[in-house]
């Protein structure tokens, strides 16, 4: 165990970002960091996407053998609403967490070169990049077994709007509350993936995603007490109104539909939310939040990790 403190407070941030406006969506950030630290949280975790959108229901209008103007016009304004790294944005970024001297996890789209990424970023207290991971999802054995040719690409829809990450991401790396790793979203269901994590000696595993199904909590309960670790699951709560008015698939022109078949409204959630904190044998630290937006805090006493390996099959097989 690398941290220097006996107790760690996290701050799970389930929040929305001001969609495909980059500017806005930093100022929410920044607030949102300064009440975390303000409250004592060592490291604060933004949902996935947070920088700039998740783009909900919609693949900017690319079906097979065809492609529309304005899903053209949408995806340059998402390109436009995304982060470089480096970049001002990213900069940004960096002097929020040493400003507030927190460890900072946050979920971006990554512009780089012509290609858009669903990554992970941990910045440390001193506002420096500890590890940069693109999302890679499936199929994620490929990142154990065939190395040198990774192919590995984001789930389903995502696909047609985010690039391939290679898998060099899937990093654990010390800082002074613990060893941190992240999978993004459905990554967490790839064994293989996990079993880096574990293998490295993971202590805060973070999950940013945007999947709120009540299965996705068991997951979570299930994944601490298999790498006998804690688990932050960070999901966004949205709403319409978090998307500009003409965002396409909410409009009326649109045939995307409610699942009741109405029109959507304003007031209409898209996500759920259920950010929770997990424990080492499984059990909740912070119960998961539903329907609002909050700060989800909990304390982890980081002996509890060394303690729920005493009848560990993790630990008997000799990982860290």
């Amino acid at each position: 165990m690398v941290s220097t403190r006996p107790i760690v407070k996290v701050a799970a941030v389930q929040a929305a970002p001001v969609s495909f406006d980059l500017e806005k969506s930093l100022q929410k950030l920044s607030k949102l960091t300064e009440e975390a630290a303000q409250a004592g949280a060592d490291l604060v975790v933004f949902p996935e996407g947070f920088l700039s959108a998740y783009p909900w229901r919609y693949a900017f209008d690319a079906t097979i053998g065809a492609r529309e103007p304005r899903g053209r016009e949408w995806y340059a304004k998402y390109v436009d609403s995304a982060v470089e790294v480096p970049s001002p944005a990213f900069d940004r970024l960096c002097e929020t967490a040493k400003a507030n001297s927190v460890l900072l996890h946050v979920g971006i789209i990554e512009k780089a070169g012509g290609t858009l990424y669903c990554t992970a970023l941990l910045l440390d207290r001193e506002g420096k990049l500890v590890y940069k991971h693109r999302k890679v999802t499936q199929p994620i054995h490929q990142v154990m077994f065939e190395t040198n040719k990774p192919k590995l690409i984001p789930t389903a829809a995502e696909r047609l709007v985010w690039g391939r990450g290679a898998g060099d991401g899937l990093l654990v790396k010390p800082t002074d509350v613990g060893r941190v790793g992240s999978l993004i979203c459905w990554e967490n269901y790839m064994p293989a993936a996990r079993m880096a994590m574990y293998q490295q000696g993971i202590e805060i595993y973070v999950a940013p995603h945007a999947d709120d199904l009540a299965t996705w909590t068991a997951s979570m309960q299930h994944i601490a007490k298999e790498g006998r670790c804690f688990v932050v699951s960070v999901n966004s709560f949205c709403k319409v109104s978090d998307f500009p008015p003409d965002y396409p698939p909410f409009t009326a022109e649109h045939p995307d539909r409610r699942p009741d078949g109405a029109q959507w409204e304003a007031d209409d959630i898209l996500n759920h939310g259920g950010s929770c904190i997990v424990g080492p044998l499984g059990t909740f630290l912070a119960e998961p939040v539903w329907d609002k937006e909050e700060i989800v805090y909990a304390s982890l006493r980081m002996a509890d990790i060394t303690e729920s390996k005493v009848s560990s099959p993790i630990q008997a097989a000799g990982f860290r």
